[in-house]
């Protein structure tokens, strides 16, 4: 039994494997104290080794591998990584190269639904403790070619670092006529989830 006067047990150190402005953001908003050391891998290299795995396999794969790369080097803390995995019209979408290419992706998602599947893991050590995938289906609307010069004078180069070519906390919201699933999944990190597992870890008053 533990004394009323006795030393709380040491809240273990966090640290975030991304530079995701809206990953952060989340975990600011929600009271979370942790550092952010942006987790630097061949994402393409990890994912030719996954060619029969599903997009949730992949982003989880992806967010423990994230996280993975911080923990080596820094075993006594606990790592959060995170990914978001982006598919349409039955063809895997990533990132942007340049905004010519963010604006083909705009026409080829235009009237379609895209599914964002978000991953999140905790790794300490080599060991992954927790790992977690959530989808959400984004209905985009009929986008005019108008339309979509206009977002992307506002837009970029900020939206060159998603996925889907949008932020749906900024202008990425005018993109959907009807979203399904839980918000933070559509920021890019099951957060609900994740603060669970925090818990579970110590790092979150219970």
């Amino acid at each position: 039994m533990t004394r009323p006067d006795a030393e709380p047990a040491p809240i273990p150190a966090l640290i975030l494997a991304s530079k995701s402005a809206s990953r952060r953001a989340m975990l600011d908003a929600a009271g979370v104290t942790y550092t952010s050391e942006p987790a630097e891998l061949d994402e393409r290299a990890i994912e030719a080794g996954l060619k029969n795995a599903n997009p949730s396999e992949i982003a989880e794969a992806l967010s423990v591998a994230k996280a993975a790369a911080i923990a080596a080097a820094q075993p006594d803390a606990l790592v959060l990584g995170s990914d978001s995995l982006l598919v349409a019209g039955g063809k895997r979408f990533d990132k942007p190269a340049s905004r010519d290419d963010a604006a083909d992706h705009l026409r080829f998602f235009s009237g379609k639904i895209i599914e964002l599947h978000s991953g999140a893991a905790l790794v300490r050590g080599d060991t992954c403790e927790w790992a977690h995938t959530d989808r959400a289906l984004l209905s985009v609307r009929s986008l005019s070619e108008a339309f979509i010069e206009h977002y992307l004078a506002a837009e970029w180069p900020e939206i060159g670092y998603t996925v889907g070519c949008f932020r749906i906390e900024a202008m990425g919201v005018q993109l959907f006529d009807r979203i399904e699933g839980d918000q933070f999944t559509v920021l890019g990190m099951p957060l609900i989830p994740v603060l669970a597992a925090l818990r579970e870890e110590g790092v979150l008053v219970t």
